[in-house]
């Protein structure tokens, strides 16, 4: 298990762009090429992992299906962990008969017993390098309720970066000299639905 650290910066599109193109100026590289990415969250009936990470509750989990690209055949089931320590994920792959019969009944988690869908994500992110730090920034943002039939926009982005726990928040911060914010995905989505922000 190795944790990681996660520094986000909320943007809108044009802001995030700018960043993208000092940041390119400054020796800035492209790690691979765009992907479309889309996780299908679960939850209990209470909404519990929504609430916890709302609130700030260490440690807490939130627990989804990921795809690429709309390539339905390689899925992988993520559960991704927030503590004192920092973060971390683990991961396998699901067979897409599996994921449609959770879709469909939901299962039983070990901490938090029967969840089931609550939204699905998807979003273009890219990826770059910038002095040995991972920096990705993720735009169209769309949120899916109930089958698709509700959905939402953000029109909000967020650029992140992501190193070891061991790296300090001062080097960070000189490299993007842009304040940090917290951005859930999942948690946005649910507030930018019930019009809470």
């Amino acid at each position: 298990m190795s944790f990681r650290k996660e520094k986000k910066i909320k943007m809108n599109s044009s802001d995030s762009l700018i960043l993208r193109s000092k940041l390119l100026k400054e020796g800035m590289s492209i790690l691979h090429p765009d992907r479309i990415i889309t996780s299908q969250y679960f939850d209990t009936k209470d909404f519990e992992t929504f609430r916890q990470s709302e609130e700030g509750i260490l440690p807490r989990k939130k627990i989804r299906v990921r795809w690429y690209n709309d390539d339905m055949q390689k899925l992988t089931f993520e559960e991704k962990t927030s503590s004192i320590e920092g973060r971390f994920k683990t991961s396998s792959k699901i067979k897409k008969n599996d994921f449609d019969k959770i879709l469909a009944d939901g299962f039983f988690h070990k901490i938090y017993g029967k969840i089931k869908p609550s939204v699905k994500i998807n979003y273009c992110r890219s990826y770059f390098e910038f002095k040995k730090i991972r920096i990705t920034f993720d735009s169209s943002i769309i949120y899916s309720f109930d089958d698709e039939y509700s959905v939402y926009r953000d029109f909000e982005e967020v650029v992140e970066m992501k190193t070891t726990v061991h790296c300090s928040d001062d080097y960070l911060e000189k490299l993007i000299d842009t304040p940090v914010s917290r951005f859930s995905k999942y948690c946005r989505a649910f507030l930018i639905r019930d019009n809470l922000i």
